[in-house]
């Protein structure tokens, strides 16, 4: 019955290939049809006429007619969906808001997401997933039990009350057709709970009584759950609970300071691991092979896709290129017009592209998450590579990180004659040497980054990083503090200033 179950749905997702094969051959075609799509749905719209989208013909004309917008430009008209009005960015109802605040900021944001942005992005993104999994691994028996999804819950809209807001993870499950409820676990009213430690409590009951093939979540809270597990169930292994877990979907976070974790946690070399590129404003990427972590760009989803070159991020007026003009291995920040109303959005997201043929990607960081203080330069990528590098030198299993610039001072207490970098770390398990830790981390830096090999040299502007051996639970405190436990919710990684740093230092203080 098992081989029958999973064979029937191998072939059932397997009818989603043929899609996927064409965006990857002919990938400026399906996005010139994407664009013509987006311009002819948004022509009517309140957005659309101050805009003028009537006029507009070509990919060309839509870059110098529209600006670059953050979230801040869409706001007004955001606000004004939140109260129900319909037809402001997109011609077609918003039925929720996904809400984020990019990592931990006290402001949140209201990502209109519409009833064609679910269906036609996240939900063919995610059948996509399956699809290419399954057929990435012939024996499968994911069909044969269910998915678990480590999400967030739905809240109420700031403005009529109505629970139409909340993770994207949460409206994605609170809208997914009834077919789909037999495939996950826990059920929607668990999955769904607002309290954190209360819901992580249901789900962990709920869910170790079912044969669970495949999980999918952020990694820091999909770890959290598995512990939880243990200790509820007594197991010494997660694979005691779930002997057929073969999968972990995961995404949010860079997997590179996890990976040895969930190896561990999972000692299985049948386990798979596959990332997803999903934010609140919609599903951009996901890892199509299997010997390789780049990410399958997806180009026919209702998202058309332009890029910010690195020397233009910071300018007012950004030039922007499309896929025919980038290169391998430079830095981009991705912008993105939508069918759920964004248009030409800076996510602030950075990658960079690994393959050209078809077009595969890299998350680097993000444009506002790095460490730039004194030319050197340093993102997330940088810093992952980094860490993973000084935690395999010094056996230490790495949890979470934050780190923020030390900047110069010529007078007053904490003076400083150099710059240089503090960093906030916890572990699951602390480093045998700490001073080698920091002198491998500060090494391979060094190595991977020439901008900060340079102002190490000599210690000519940065001095050896500052480390934190923070105590367990420092940063699940901090997110405590902040009313940020789980969903979306994520430790800020690199700062160009220190307001995480500090007030994670006060909070390691008390």
């Amino acid at each position: 019955m098992k081989n029958i179950v999973n064979w029937i749905g191998t072939k059932i997702f397997s009818t989603r290939l043929e899609s996927i094969e064409n965006f990857k051959k002919n990938p400026f075609e399906v996005q010139e049809r994407v664009f013509k799509y987006l311009i002819e749905s948004g022509k009517d719209t309140v957005w659309g006429k101050e805009h003028d989208y009537f006029s507009i013909k070509n990919q060309g004309q839509f870059a110098e007619r529209i600006p670059v917008s953050s979230y801040e430009e869409f706001y007004p008209y955001i606000e004004r969906s939140l109260k129900g009005e319909q037809n402001l960015l997109w011609n077609k109802p918003i039925i929720g808001f996904s809400k984020s605040s990019g990592t931990t900021n006290a402001r949140s944001k209201y990502i209109p997401v519409s009833e064609e942005g679910l269906d036609k992005n996240h939900y063919a993104a995610g059948k996509d997933l399956i699809a290419l999994y399954a057929n990435n691994n012939p024996e499968t028996g994911f069909f044969s039990g269910k998915g678990l999804g480590v999400g967030g819950s739905m809240q109420p809209n700031p403005v009529t009350g109505e629970k139409n807001c909340g993770d994207v993870s949460a409206l994605i499950m609170n809208h997914l057709p009834s077919w789909a409820e037999y495939l996950r676990t826990p059920s929607l009213e668990i999955a769904l709970m607002e309290n954190w430690e209360e819901k992580m409590e249901a789900m962990a009951r709920a869910s170790s009584k079912d044969n669970v093939t495949s999980i999918q979540g952020v990694p820091t809270w999909t770890l959290f759950l598995i512990k939880k597990i243990l200790e509820i169930t007594g197991k010494n292994s997660i694979l005691e609970v779930w002997p057929n877990l073969e999968c972990f979907f995961h995404g949010a976070v860079s997997f590179t300071p996890y990976r040895q974790l969930f190896k561990e946690l999972i000692p299985s070399e049948q386990m798979n691991y596959m990332e997803v590129y999903n934010a609140s404003e919609g599903f951009f990427a996901l890892q199509d092979q299997k010997n390789s972590e780049d990410l399958l760009l997806l180009l026919d989803y209702g998202i058309y896709y332009e890029f910010i070159p690195m020397e233009e991020w910071d300018k007012e007026n950004p030039k922007t290129i499309t896929l025919q003009d980038v290169k391998l291995n430079e830095k981009y920040a991705m912008i993105i017009s939508t069918n759920s109303g964004l248009w030409r959005y800076n996510i602030g997201d950075v990658v960079k592209f690994t393959s050209l043929s078809p077009f595969r990607i890299r998350i680097a960081g993000r444009t506002k998450h790095f460490i730039n203080a004194f030319g050197e330069e340093v993102v997330v990528e940088n810093a992952d590579i980094a860490l993973a590098y000084a935690c395999q030198k010094t056996g230490a299993k790495l949890k979470d990180y934050t780190a923020a610039p030390i900047y110069i001072k010529d007078e007053g207490e904490g003076n400083h004659k150099q710059g240089g970098h503090e960093w906030i770390i916890e572990f699951e398990k602390q480093p045998e040497n700490k001073t080698l830790f920091v002198e491998s981390l500060d090494e391979k830096l060094r190595e991977i980054n020439s901008d900060y090999d340079a102002k190490r040299h000599a210690n000519i502007a940065l001095v050896m990083p500052t480390v934190h051996f923070a105590e367990p639970n420092t940063f699940y405190k901090w997110l405590q503090s902040k009313g940020k436990l789980g969903g979306q919710h994520k430790v800020p990684r690199l700062s160009n200033d220190r307001e995480y740093v500090d007030a994670i230092l006060e909070v390691m203080e008390k």
